[in-house]
């Protein structure tokens, strides 16, 4: 039965069921027809398969050559996916446990730093520059500055950069900023810490955000809309 390639390329290498075969190494390129296939090899290798991790290419090459020739395959392709989101899960599931704990250690330490507070929630603040305006509620309408970057200093999203102020109302935001807004008088700057679990938790945001990651914001309340 023939199946989609990716399907079976894929379901071949994670549940390891076959033998490896020998390839031939440094093959000349000197046809259109050696460029293209050695191309979609890079291609494929880029795109696909480093999404995976540490692979047996071997058995990579077994499921394309299965596919492609139209041959009878080791796995159904209803085998294949469960097989492939059973690796994802455990891959994000690994992940995620991973970075919280790097964020509970990131916590840890910066709980003992010199002027900053953490509320019930477990959220960290500090004020970088105080001020005497109002402060909002969770039914407000907020414009803000702001950065936000990992705990290892990589940024991954600025209203700064962007050159605009961001509005958003705080019933929409996640719980750390809902929590943390309402802590900061108009013409204040905070520095927030967020736990994962008041940020985007295990499901992560894009790429830019992986799953279980603390998140560190300054923020600067511009206006109460």
């Amino acid at each position: 039965m023939k199946k989609t390639f990716l399907a079976s390329a894929t379901s071949l290498v994670l549940t390891g069921m076959l033998a490896a075969p020998s390839f031939a190494q440094d093959a000349a390129l000197d046809t259109d027809e050696a460029k293209v296939s050695y191309g979609l090899g890079l291609m494929i290798g880029e795109r696909v398969l480093k999404q995976y991790g540490e692979l047996d290419m071997d058995l990579v090459m077994q499921g394309m050559k299965a596919q492609y020739a139209g041959e009878e395959t080791q796995l159904t392709l209803e085998e294949a996916q469960a097989a492939l989101e059973a690796h994802q899960q455990r891959a994000a599931e690994e992940a995620s446990a991973a970075a919280a704990q790097v964020g509970i250690d990131y916590l840890a330490a910066n709980k003992e730093k010199e002027g900053v507070m953490t509320t019930e929630s477990g959220l960290q603040y500090e004020v970088l520059t105080a001020a005497e305006g109002p402060k909002p509620t969770a039914d407000d309408t907020v414009s803000v500055h702001y950065v936000g970057t990992l705990i290892n200093g990589n940024e991954f999203d600025s209203s700064i950069a962007r050159g605009e102020p961001a509005q958003f109302p705080l019933k929409g935001v996640i719980p750390g900023w809902t929590e943390g807004l309402q802590l900061m008088n108009v013409g204040s700057k905070y520095r927030f810490v967020i736990p994962s679990d008041l940020a985007y938790g295990d499901r992560g945001a894009g790429q830019a955000i992986g799953p279980g990651e603390t998140l560190i914001f300054e923020v600067e309340l511009l206006e109460i809309k």
